[in-house]
């Protein structure tokens, strides 16, 4: 097998560090907005797309913009924090929202509510899927504009065809995989074990945490094995995780 089995990326990754946040850590900061606009926009500034929009800003726009549009903090107030004057600040917060707009993917269909029936079917689908190593299934629960990344990554795979070339060559290693579910972000996301024959157990292979808009996945970003003891995920030997039991409802509807 080469040293490197995937394919060239098709696209940039500008994100230099970036990792997964447990929701455990997050638990009533999007919930505590008052009313569904606010939470929604919470999400979002917890998002992974967000974190690496925001690590590229310049630093006094980085700051400006975490301490008043994120944290909530007054002008007055972050003026005194950054040790300037209340029009510089207002003026960085402009750069930094239409510099942060630019890097934020286009808006799409908003994402189903955390651990809600809609959000818990496309789940259950990606699971079943990976797991059964379809790539069709798996493509068929993507977006048009679908990405798929790894922090520290040459680039990214945008787009259903790019992301099917990396399913298949993840699958033509020909090995068994699991996902065991757990949350980053408020986004879902999963262990991801891959069997050793040898031993017959599964070993931990990283982690993936998916970004969804509507009924289907907008992005897909990978991690390495550093991260999974936060999530309190075990190191190896996982009970499979439950699948949908007559496979990915995208597969069985049929590609839109």
């Amino acid at each position: 097998m080469p040293a490197n089995p995937y394919p060239e990326p098709n696209a940039t990754s500008e994100a230099i560090w970036l990792e997964p946040y447990p929701d455990l850590l997050l638990e009533g900061i999007a919930d505590a907005a008052p009313g569904p606009d606010a939470r929604a926009e919470a999400r979002e500034a917890i998002s992974l797309a967000f974190v690496a929009a925001l690590q590229l800003l310049p630093p006094r726009q980085r700051a400006a913009l975490v301490l008043r549009d994120v944290l909530g903090f007054r002008a007055k107030e972050v003026a005194a924090m950054l040790d300037t004057g209340e029009e510089s600040v207002n003026s960085a917060l402009r750069h930094a929202r239409a510099n942060l707009q630019s890097r934020l993917p286009p808006p799409g269909d908003p994402a189903p509510a955390p651990n809600s029936q809609a959000e818990r079917a496309i789940v259950e689908d990606l699971v079943a899927a990976y797991e059964a190593g379809d790539v069709a299934a798996l493509v068929a629960l993507l977006t048009d504009d679908a990405v798929i990344t790894a922090p520290l990554a040459a680039g990214a795979y945008v787009g259903p065809a790019a992301a099917a070339s990396v399913f298949q060559a993840i699958f033509a290693q020909d090995r068994s995989y699991r996902l065991m579910p757990t949350r980053a972000n408020l986004q879902p996301a999963f262990g991801v074990y891959v069997l050793d024959p040898a031993a017959g157990l599964f070993h931990a292979n990283g982690m993936l945490v998916v970004a969804l808009a509507g009924d289907r996945i907008r992005a897909m970003t990978r991690f390495d094995n550093s991260v999974i003891a936060r999530f309190g995920l075990p190191p190896g030997s996982p009970e499979p995780a439950k699948a949908a039991s007559k496979g990915p409802r995208s597969a069985r509807a049929g590609a839109d």
